[in-house]
């Protein structure tokens, strides 16, 4: 009798525990705290800058820097991925904020333990309560332990949210680390070829220059120059050594900076030498009317919403300690003076709880808590809007910069073309002895100011491409071909941020 109804309380028990806890799980599906809905940002549809498309038949990569088709571009890029410690350090944040993650969605489960514990106690022969049996026991006990929060206010689930938020921000962020770094390196490897081209049209000045002081020595020689022409025909060689050394100068720094961005300190380029970079293609210029949403594919934009919905998780957490917090506990096991009979029946012992943990006075420490938050998903919110606004600003400035550059590049080839027309009849004039050499001095400056800043405008050119793909996040055309098949529910432009909380 004593058996069944031992069973009859342990079924009723059971049951109402259930009860219990199904009732919470099924009201735990509502969490504090506002639910995240994208900002309304007044950012025009399109870049407000005009530009014209070109090279159309280029054929759209993700793998933006490749349009320039250079080799020795394609593998300093790829030993950057692999060895920048910038790159490493990215990776180690993804490996921690997952690892936070699924620390986070362990909470959602029970969490059970096994102990066992065995004793050997000697009572008191003398005392106040004498033992008359014997003095020394032994104890042994075993068990399986339980500890379970219901996630009623739905803490837990916000927690996770954030942490989902983290571990996606941590890749967007290794995304923005690897557009800076490809970008850093086309940029520095597009200045160095720069600077190999001027070195080429340095070089080939110079040899000119010599071979006009050889000419003024011989003539002097012959009486028909003076000493004054000589010596001017030396000051120009001069000046063309001392900025072949400067090129020279800028071009080991230019490497320098290759080596640690690729993570090959020895880095060797002597190669590129024969290269000049107004052989290399220029990538294709966007379309007019270019769209704004373009701005959801960069990598920081979408790391600043991450950091956002983080934050704003991070409100129901804090609301969420205001109320009481709901735990279930239990354990089964077994406990006997022999170690034989740990394992009987008899010597099974079990417990079952329900803690309740309600805050009544605080001082206001967890209100507090709550306007932290609250002020931090403002801050969030401020950062979000901040990337936005910088991000559109840096895509117009880009298509201006590119634009232009493409027009100033123009119009120095025109002018180095003229330059070295004006040269080659100052020179022909010098011979025929209808001129001073003073007119060949400034015709080979003018020639060679125009063929640097030639060069450099390609430069510029070039650079102003790859600043191009940085701010659009890669190649644009890529860019909207992953807009047009995502399923986004909404733009930058037309979701409110939701401030209503639970």
């Amino acid at each position: 009798m004593a058996k069944g109804y031992r069973d009859y309380i342990m079924k009723n028990l059971s049951m109402k525990i259930s009860s219990i806890l199904l009732l919470l799980m099924l009201s735990s599906c509502q969490a504090l705290g506002p639910n995240y809905l994208r900002q309304v940002f007044n950012l025009p549809e399109k870049f407000s800058e005009p530009v014209v498309a070109d090279n159309a038949e280029n054929a759209a990569t993700k793998a933006w820097w490749k349009h320039y088709q250079d080799a020795k571009l394609n593998e300093l890029v790829a030993l950057s991925l692999q060895n920048n410690s910038d790159i490493q350090l990215a990776v180690a944040r993804i490996e921690e904020a997952d690892a936070s993650m699924r620390e986070v969605g362990a909470s959602l489960f029970p969490e059970v333990s096994f102990s066992t514990d065995a004793t050997r106690t000697k009572v008191t022969e003398l005392g106040a309560f004498p033992v008359f049996i014997s003095p020394i026991r032994n104890n042994y006990t075993f068990g399986f332990n339980t500890n379970y929060e219901l996630d009623f206010w739905g803490k837990i689930k916000r927690a996770k949210e954030a942490a989902t938020a983290n571990a996606l921000a941590s890749r967007y962020s290794k995304q923005t680390v690897e557009l800076s770094l490809i970008g850093l390196v086309s940029s520095n490897y597009l200045q160095l070829r720069g600077i190999e081209a001027q070195i080429a049209v340095t070089k080939d000045n110079q040899r000119s220059r010599e071979e006009s002081l050889k000419l003024t020595q011989r003539r002097l020689e012959g009486g028909i120059a003076s000493s004054l022409e000589v010596s001017q025909a030396e000051v120009a060689v001069s000046n063309l050594n001392a900025q072949l050394i400067e090129l020279n100068r800028l071009r080991a720094l230019t490497l320098h900076q290759l080596a640690v961005l690729t993570g090959v300190l020895d880095l060797k380029l002597d190669e590129v030498n024969q290269a000049d970079i107004r052989a290399l293609p220029l990538p294709p210029i966007p379309p007019a009317g270019l769209p704004s949403a373009l701005l959801e594919n960069r990598p920081d934009i979408r790391q600043a919403e991450q950091a956002l919905i983080a934050e704003n998780a991070q409100i129901g957490i804090a609301k969420a300690a205001l109320y009481p917090s709901i735990s279930l506990t239990g354990s089964y096991g077994g406990e006997s003076l022999e170690l034989g009979n740990l394992l009987k029946s008899g010597a099974r012992i079990w417990t079952l709880g329900l803690g309740l943990d309600l805050p009544i006075f605080d001082s206001g420490k967890r209100k507090a808590r709550v306007e932290q938050a609250t002020a931090r998903q403002k801050q969030a919110l401020a950062q979000y809007q901040t990337t936005i606004q910088n991000a559109f600003r840096e895509v117009n400035d880009a298509l201006v910069t590119r634009r232009l550059n493409v027009e100033r590049e123009q119009s120095l080839a025109a002018s180095e073309a003229s330059a070295k027309k004006a040269l080659a009849v100052a020179e022909n004039r010098y011979k025929a002895g209808y001129s001073a050499y003073l007119e060949v001095l400034d015709a080979q400056r003018v020639h060679n100011d125009a063929a640097l800043a030639n060069v450099q405008a390609r430069q510029a050119t070039s650079l102003a491409s790859v600043e191009l793909f940085k701010v659009l996040g890669g190649d644009w055309r890529e860019s909207e071909q992953a807009d047009t098949a995502s399923s986004n529910p909404a733009p930058l432009t037309s979701v409110p941020m939701a401030t209503k909380a639970n």
